[in-house]
């Protein structure tokens, strides 16, 4: 599929909702759309074990988000080096921005390059439904392979499919962990909803599964962004 316009659009869902699993599957029907996941970036500069990544790491550990600034520094930055602030890109953020001011941060940003985002995507799943996700992952930590033990297991248990290597639990990866993140997440949804919702480019895609939510996603950007 092409877009006959530029798609600049943001995933926003709980923790566990299923935005990288999204992600890809656009990533894989689109093929001009760039995407930057911000759970990535923060990975990346945890391994490096850069400044970010040190702060990063302290807070992740404690299930807390990060601060606006560094999370608007750190995303930001990496669309300037990627080339694609400009009202021609096609590009796709998933998990940032998390809260309102994070978004106004953003939209003063991209405003200076005409790149402003034209659609924004909530993935409502149940928070049961997460929780279970949650206690099924693991990851193979130096590629970031994610697993699940219902849907997507690896082919020999506790091993990485390509290297053969251990997988592991991300140590945010537990229910109460991800009970104080859930929690933190919709404190903050409610105010950027709104923030969407009045610049007319906020929408809706529920379900209980990717494969479920996918086709829902996949038509409204055709909709909306006149694909053929």
């Amino acid at each position: 599929m092409s877009l006959v316009k530029p798609l600049r659009l943001l995933l926003l869902g709980a923790p566990g909702s299923g935005k990288g699993t999204q992600t890809s599957r656009l990533l894989k029907k689109i093929p001009q759309l760039h995407s930057i996941s911000s759970g990535d970036l923060l990975r990346q500069e945890v391994k490096n074990k850069s400044e970010i990544g040190s702060i990063a790491s302290s807070y992740i550990s404690q299930g807390k988000l990060l601060p606006d600034d560094l999370m608007a520094k750190l995303v930001v930055t990496n669309l300037k080096q990627s080339g694609w602030l400009s009202p021609d890109a096609t590009w796709l953020l998933d998990g940032f921005p998390r809260t309102s001011i994070q978004a106004e941060i953003l939209n003063n940003d991209l405003q200076n390059y005409k790149a402003e985002l034209n659609l924004v995507v909530e993935l409502d799943v149940p928070e049961s439904v997460i929780l279970e996700r949650i206690e099924n992952r693991f990851v193979h930590v130096p590629s970031g392979r994610v697993y699940n033990l219902q849907y997507n297991p690896p082919k020999v248990p506790g091993k990485d499919d390509v290297t053969g290597e251990s997988l592991t639990k991300r140590s945010d990866d537990t229910a109460e962990v991800f009970g104080k993140r859930l929690q933190q997440y919709k404190s903050t949804l409610a105010p950027l909803k709104e923030y969407y919702a009045n610049k007319g480019i906020l929408e809706t895609v529920s379900g209980e599964t990717s494969d479920i939510i996918f086709p829902k996603l996949y038509d409204l950007v055709k909709r909306k962004f006149g694909a053929h």
